[in-house]
């Protein structure tokens, strides 16, 4: 199978070891990512202003993108780009007025007839490739691996635009499983990182972070997976605040759900330390889990 891929900003930069476990994991399970050309930053989240048609034109121009190819599916792993992507393709599918205004701003562009559907890498997975064929593809099943999914805010809301039921998701429990490992649910799997406030207001983050790390360790999880560059970020950069804020805290890996599935798959020279500010490796050798 082949389908078109967004990767986005987070993961050609700081989050590069989520998109090259993305493309190692799904590449095993006979899914080539083509990355589409001349794409754009689609802008991220949506802007608070009462008139936030301006923020449409890049997520637009990535769809136009998706469209030139002759593709009517665009997938991308980054929970925020998903979001942005979706809603604006929601968006303009509903008003097409306001799609008449963007075609007509984007004068240098095709216009944009509608009809790319957005999808993320884990609906590709439950949807397409199933979990049977996830589990079937594993080759170092993740027995006794205890693993707390963290969705945050932008898998699961608003309704219509989210991949699962915000208020019981169960989507990447049931990855989890698939890879032999055992999800450890947390209330606060569904509620916010801190987000943006990272870049000014790091104790308020941290805070945060602490609380939603500590509680998934409370109940036995052994790591964290998450969708989110961001959100990843904050739950495992933020550490090192943490642990002034608290001594006694005990760090807990922070994984991306791609490395999870190469790590199942034996795609070892998928993960690497970079990118990460608890480096998981000890942890996984640990575990008999990553040759040494």
């Amino acid at each position: 199978m082949r389908i078109a891929y967004y990767p986005g900003c987070s993961l050609k930069a700081l989050a590069a070891n989520f998109d090259r476990s993305a493309r190692a994991a799904m590449g095993a399970l006979g899914v080539e990512l083509v990355e589409l050309e001349r794409w754009n930053c689609c802008g991220t989240v949506s802007s608070l202003t009462t008139d936030d048609l301006m923020r449409q034109l890049a997520p637009v121009r990535n769809l136009i993108r998706a469209q030139e190819a002759g593709e009517r599916r665009l997938v991308t792993a980054c929970a925020m780009c998903y979001n942005t992507l979706k809603r604006a393709a929601l968006r303009v599918e509903a008003h097409p007025e306001e799609l008449a205004k963007i075609n007509a701003f984007l004068d240098e562009e095709p216009d944009y007839r509608g009809g790319v559907r957005v999808l993320h890498l884990l609906e590709l997975l439950r949807d397409e490739v199933g979990f049977e064929a996830v589990a079937k593809r594993v080759v170092r099943p993740l027995e006794g691996l205890r693993v707390a999914p963290y969705y945050g805010c932008l898998l699961l809301r608003p309704r219509g635009v989210g991949l699962d039921d915000p208020e019981n998701p169960s989507i990447l429990e049931e990855l989890v499983r698939a890879l032999g490992a055992e999800p450890v649910d947390s209330p606060l799997k569904g509620q916010c990182c801190g987000s943006y406030h990272t870049v000014a207001h790091k104790e308020v983050v941290a805070r945060r972070a602490h609380k939603i790390l500590s509680e998934a360790a409370s109940r036995g999880a052994e790591a964290l997976i998450s969708s989110c560059p961001l959100c990843s970020f904050n739950l495992d950069n933020r550490q090192r605040l943490i642990r002034e804020l608290d001594g006694s805290f005990a760090p807990l890996p922070v994984l991306y759900f791609t490395e999870l599935m190469a790590l199942a798959f034996g795609l070892e020279e998928a993960l690497s330390p970079e990118g990460h500010y608890v480096d998981p490796r000890p942890f996984l050798e640990e575990r008999q889990l990553l040759r040494r």
